[in-house]
């Protein structure tokens, strides 16, 4: 197993790929951003600063087809349901975000790489369009762990001008009455993988620690990240460390806006608490996919309600300016969430040592159980607060 190790001593630069802000987010995207958020959370823990970014896409042809349906503008919609998306994943506890970073605030950077890109020999034009030129960059499907003719198969911006079929677009020409912008390369807009190199790559520059999203998003779109921004910049890695999560499912299929398969979390958060959803999600390995299911969660209100139960005993049997030394079932439960979320943030085993130690409190007489969470507060705070649970706050110094 790597021991993770970022580029700037102290520091992590985590960039995770954001929603398309046309509809109100479902609990495909809670699951994701939950997991980025407790992986922020726990590199604070360990005593790390976290610059996180997640990207807006404010700009997409779902956004642009549905403000047509509705007879509004682009930005109308988009401005919408970004707020929304910032308010609904602050209603599940996603709070480590240091940026929201809206795509069309960064079109300058996105035409100077796409110059660029033209420049290096990188990308080509053709009657309406710019590609990127893939046979250009030998790498390409190293992450998807796929060769050039498993990756033909799965075609991509179909365009019979296309030098390749693994070719992607950087910029799209459109007819002079659709919504677009202004370019050197005429009206139009940009390529959906060139929005996250434009946003990464001012804030981060050339090489960042990590970079999340679901497993979905490896091909094409991690791909065309890695090669846009190697191109560009010349430099190798782009990014060190890929972490991508499992898809939720519902009915057996992906949970996803597109198809009307999924469930919002505002929804969701009218009939169950948002602890019990995060501690439903966590319970799973966030690699795996996973089934949502309501009869399934629902029996993890016993097991919240216990570590709840520990959480209040915490609080009154134990002092919060505890300095002295813990007792030996908190201080191996510190040592058994810190080893299981250094195994890849297990976070399912991490949460199994917590409740065992809640049901030990929770079964012991008061005499033991202050005994036991003597000295504990500080302890059982970060661990609470690692996993973003009952909105224990913590300053991460424990």
């Amino acid at each position: 197993m790597e021991v993770f190790t970022p580029i700037t001593e102290g520091l992590v630069k985590m960039f995770v790929c954001g929603p398309t802000v046309y509809d109100y987010l479902h609990l495909g995207h809670a699951r994701t951003y939950i997991f980025y958020d407790v992986v922020a959370r726990y590199l604070r823990y360990l005593g790390y600063r976290v610059n996180f970014i997640i990207n807006i896409t404010d700009i997409d042809d779902k956004i642009f087809e549905k403000a047509k349906r509705e007879g509004r503008s682009a930005s109308e919609i988009a401005s919408k349901y970004k707020e929304a998306c910032i308010e609904d994943l602050k209603s599940i506890g996603v709070e480590t975000v240091t940026l929201f970073a809206q795509a069309s605030a960064y079109l300058p950077q996105m035409i100077q790489q796409i110059q660029t890109l033209l420049e290096k020999g990188y990308a080509y034009k053709t009657s309406r369009n710019i590609y990127f030129d893939t046979s250009k960059f030998p790498a390409f499907g190293a992450l998807s762990h796929q060769s050039r003719a498993e990756l033909s198969l799965r075609r991509i911006d179909l365009d019979p001008e296309k030098k390749n079929p693994t070719d992607f677009i950087l910029w799209r020409n459109v007819d002079e009455d659709e919504e677009g912008f202004d370019s050197p390369f005429g009206w139009g807009r940009p390529g959906w993988h060139i929005e996250d190199t434009a946003i990464s790559i001012t804030h981060f520059s050339n090489s960042y620690d990590v970079h999340g999203g679901a497993v979905e998003l490896i091909y094409p779109h991690h791909e065309a990240e890695i090669a846009q921004a190697e191109a560009y910049t010349g430099h190798k890695p782009f990014v060190k460390y890929w972490v991508h999560t499992g898809l939720l499912k519902l009915g057996g299929e992906k949970m996803a806006k597109s198809s009307g398969n999924y469930i919002t979390i505002r929804d969701a958060l009218e009939k169950w608490n948002p602890n019990l959803l995060r501690l439903y999600f966590l319970l799973t390995k966030y690699r795996r996919s996973m089934i949502f299911d309501e009869e399934k969660m629902m029996k993890l209100k016993s097991k919240l309600r216990a570590v709840e139960k520990l959480w209040d005993s915490c609080q009154r049997l134990s002092s919060t300016d505890g300095q002295g030394n813990l007792s030996p079932k908190i201080r191996a439960l510190k040592q058994r969430f810190t080893a299981h979320m250094n195994e890849d943030f297990n976070t399912p085993a991490a949460i199994q040592a917590l409740y065992e130690v809640a049901e030990l409190i929770n079964t012991s007489t008061a005499m033991q159980a202050e005994g036991i969470l003597k000295n504990s507060y500080q302890t059982i705070a970060g661990i609470l607060a690692v996993l973003g649970l009952f909105s224990v706050k913590h300053n991460w110094s424990i």
